[in-house]
């Protein structure tokens, strides 16, 4: 499984960064960056996963067998080899240009008993959008918080910059940037 090694993966670029609580039991994740689009278009770029999520943090390694139904209960879904499949995180929250809330544990945190709740907060800022992303993690987790809450938010830290760059550019930043 490509996405295993996630917890090892820097990032850069981040306007802002911090894992803001941890604890036994639970942990919390802050970060974001300002796009050069309208809130409207990182919205569209946030809703096609396709576009910018890492294909090395994919259950088949290929971004392109992942999608979303942005409406709440909509799936955030992969399309597995051999006609299978796997839902990375349920929407419970679809606000088209403000908010998009996704419930569910990514990565290895599907093998932990773990609820997580990824919250993309997009807001004006000049002529562009300041995008958030709020990371909160709860659970019986299979190795502690203070080694495993930095990894999770290097590599959601990552999304966030490639999201940035597609809604910026269009273009599929190439894995691993």
């Amino acid at each position: 499984m490509k996405h295993h090694g996630l917890l090892l993966i820097a990032f850069a670029g981040i306007a802002s960064a911090a894992v803001k609580d941890v604890q036994p039991t639970i942990f919390t994740i802050e970060s974001s960056v300002t796009s050069t689009a309208s809130p409207a278009a990182v919205y569209a770029a946030l809703t096609n996963p396709s576009g910018w999520w890492d294909p090395r943090h994919t259950w088949s390694g290929d971004a392109k067998n992942l999608s979303m139904e942005a409406k709440a209960g909509g799936c955030y879904c992969e399309t597995l080899p051999g006609g299978g499949s796997m839902q990375h995180s349920r929407v419970v929250w679809a606000e088209p240009g403000k908010k998009l809330k996704l419930d569910g544990a990514f990565g290895p945190l599907q093998d932990m008993a773990v609820d997580g709740l990824l919250t993309f907060a997009l807001e004006p800022e000049g002529t562009g959008t300041k995008i958030t992303l709020t990371f909160r993690a709860s659970g019986n987790f299979t190795m502690t918080t203070d080694n495993l809450a930095p990894g999770v938010d290097r590599v959601l830290g990552q999304q966030l910059i490639r999201l940035r760059k597609f809604a910026d550019t269009g273009q599929t930043p190439p894995a691993g940037g």
